[in-house]
């Protein structure tokens, strides 16, 4: 199967949703249209910058895994926010900051980047750098004594980033040694 027809379908979806339309079978079937006027002739346009065969079932595996990275993100995201509220908000401040390495499995760059921008955007984590040789990310957190604070949703990230990204690793090995930057 041909991918720039499914990708200009999906263009078409999308400008359903940038468009806001009201849910109404004519106005979305209109949208739709205007969508697919749009997405296909795009997608055709800039075809040589996909593969030119689409894989079912790689991509029948990888949207439940994005599905749950974006849900276990957005639980994160949640749940770091309140945890820098309560700190914020907190008589005593407490803070207990800290660099850590966290070695990944991931390998290739859009993987490395998803996860290192996962963290980035979740309150109270930042990623500071990336060491190429030893594959770690080295992250700043408000909690970065309490290793497990930081390192759990990484792993969780990691775990589906590897069947996202088609990575060599696999979900069930043991991520690399851990290793801390500073601190105890």
């Amino acid at each position: 199967m041909r991918r720039w027809p499914a990708i200009g379908v999906t263009f078409a979806v999308l400008w359903l949703f940038v468009r806001g339309v009201a849910l109404t079978p004519e106005r979305l079937a209109e949208e739709f249209l205007i969508g697919l006027a749009v997405g296909v002739p795009l997608a055709y346009v800039f075809r040589r910058f996909y593969a030119g065969e689409f894989a079912l079932t790689g991509t029948a595996r990888v949207v439940p895994a994005a599905i749950a990275y974006l849900l276990v993100f957005g639980k994160e995201l949640i749940v770091a926010n309140l945890d820098v509220v309560y700190r914020v908000l907190s008589p005593s401040l407490p803070i207990d900051p800290d660099v850590v390495a966290i070695p990944l499995r991931v390998e290739s760059d859009p993987a490395i980047t998803t996860i290192a921008n996962s963290i980035t955007l979740t309150p109270g984590t930042l990623t500071m750098d990336y060491n190429a040789e030893t594959n770690t990310l080295y992250v700043h957190g408000i909690t970065g004594r309490n290793y497990a604070a930081v390192n759990d949703p990484i792993r969780a990230w990691e775990d589906l980033a590897l069947v996202i990204f088609d990575e060599e690793a696999s979900p069930e090995d043991a991520p690399p040694a851990r290793g801390d930057v500073g601190g105890d």
